[in-house]
């Protein structure tokens, strides 16, 4: 049966939708590479455990993995990666339920924000492309 190239408009789009997610990753985590002592001391203020070793795990994750994301590099298990990773900086960088009036209302839209990008990481689970997942 032909499927008039939906097979590939599919590849394409995935991909595409696998850049821009691990992009956000990138960016942020070329952020925390620029400005290291920010990032410490924004995982102190967090409250994250060992903020010098919670620092090197966030640029490790958000760097090396959304670039082998990119490149299509054990897409699957890393979007697990980046699926726990990002329900473990929701609820140490955003716990709103301990908080109150606007603190509150900002840190539940990134909570939330942070449980969308969990589904679409595990969207890479769902859609390998041939040839461009592994």
């Amino acid at each position: 049966m032909n499927d008039f190239g939906a097979e590939r408009i599919k590849d394409q789009l995935v991909f595409g939708a696998r850049v821009l997610l691990a992009l956000l990753f990138l960016i942020f985590g070329w952020d925390k590479i620029t400005n290291f002592s920010g990032t410490v001391a924004y995982m102190a203020q967090s409250n994250a455990p060992l903020p010098m070793l919670s620092a090197l795990v966030a640029i490790a994750v958000e760097v090396f993995v959304s670039i082998a994301i990119i490149l299509g590099v054990w897409t699957r298990p890393l979007a697990i990666l980046l699926a726990v990773y990002t329900l473990v900086t929701a609820l140490i960088g955003h716990p709103y339920w301990a908080m109150e009036g606007a603190d509150r209302y900002t840190n539940m839209i990134n909570f939330y924000k942070n449980i969308s990008i969990i589904r679409a990481s595990s969207g890479n689970l769902d859609s390998g492309i041939s040839g461009v997942s592994a």
